[in-house]
């Protein structure tokens, strides 16, 4: 069903009964304004003593039902919920809630509420996925006097529609010094330049020779054995393209990003240097002069990168 379709038959429900009318299982109590202080470290002295109020976040705590709980939703409730399950939006997850205090609330008095389903949103696309937000509001009375009122707000919504998909690594560079270099990844070579001159191994790549100045080269395979020279450890910031894309063996704490990650300054056999992952043992693992080997790592369709697997000595 379309968003032009759905919406007005859910904007039908705003305004009506959310759930039965109800009454506090107790009415508002010394005992319990003293547990909520002392859970709370609260020692204000307006919740104490003959004169004494009840703090007014405890709003919600008078029309709790317990576990034995209070009498049941209405016909209106289910059948928005019934709505939006049929169109697919089966999931719901609470987002917020806020609260309104209009009155003071002292010992004695007898709490009643009733609620109302106050809005639905609008579709809106989440990363979650793409749903509606359904606010229900309570009104608190105390006395029969209007005392605060409760608004719940929940997201009901497609998982994974409207799912934004995780960014791709950023591209390398690619301009006509380096592009040998690229060019051989893709073939899963790791190329190095050597002066045609004096026969110096230079990476990265460039125009002309550090040691003798020739502008003439050619490129020879590395070998793809090397050891790790230096490295640091990422921990911030996260950036979630990198994640579960540097092969660590440690899964990453959460799906939006990785968790920590080695990146080493490698040595490679042939005597120059790169920058590239340390993957196959946790981060914590990596150490200077840790024996590694090449491997081609596949970023994403289109990107292939060269990083390096810690190797048991002996085994290069």
């Amino acid at each position: 069903m379309s968003e032009d379709e759905l919406y007005p038959l859910l904007k039908v429900y705003e305004g009506r009964g959310a759930s039965t009318p109800g009454v506090g299982k107790d009415p508002v109590n010394a005992p319990m304004i003293r547990h909520w202080c002392e859970a709370m470290g609260d020692r204000n002295p307006a919740y104490e003593g003959p004169d004494a109020i009840a703090p007014p976040t405890m709003l919600q705590a008078w029309t709790m039902g317990g576990l034995s709980g209070h009498t049941g939703r209405t016909g209106a409730h289910d059948e928005l919920f019934a709505l939006l399950d049929g169109a697919g939006f089966a999931a719901v997850v609470a987002t917020d809630c806020e609260q309104e205090y209009l009155r003071p609330l002292r010992p004695g008095h007898r709490i009643t509420y009733d609620s109302v389903i106050e809005t639905v949103s609008p579709r809106k696309t989440t990363k979650l996925g793409a749903g509606y937000f359904v606010t229900t509001r309570m009104d608190v009375r105390a006395d029969g006097e209007l005392a605060g009122a409760h608004r719940f707000r929940i997201l009901k919504y497609a998982p994974g529609a409207g799912r934004e998909p995780r960014p791709r690594r950023p591209r390398p560079v690619v301009n006509r010094d380096n592009a040998g270099f690229w060019e051989g990844v893709a073939r899963h070579r790791l190329l190095i330049q050597r002066c045609a001159s004096c026969a110096t191994p230079r990476f990265p790549w460039l125009p002309g020779c550090g040691e003798c100045g020739s502008a003439e080269w050619d490129a020879v395979e590395a070998d793809g054995a090397g050891t790790v020279y230096s490295y640091v450890v990422m921990h911030h910031p996260r950036f979630p393209a990198f994640g579960g894309a540097d092969g660590s063996s440690r899964e990453a704490p959460d799906p939006d990003g990785p968790g920590p990650y080695a990146v080493g300054l490698i040595e490679l056999a042939e005597g120059v240097r790169m920058v590239s992952n340390v993957i196959g043992v946790p981060y914590d693992e990596v150490r200077i002069g840790m024996p590694v080997r090449l491997e081609f790592l596949r970023a994403d369709e289109e990107l292939e990168l060269p990083v390096f697997r810690a190797v048991a000595e002996g085994a290069r």
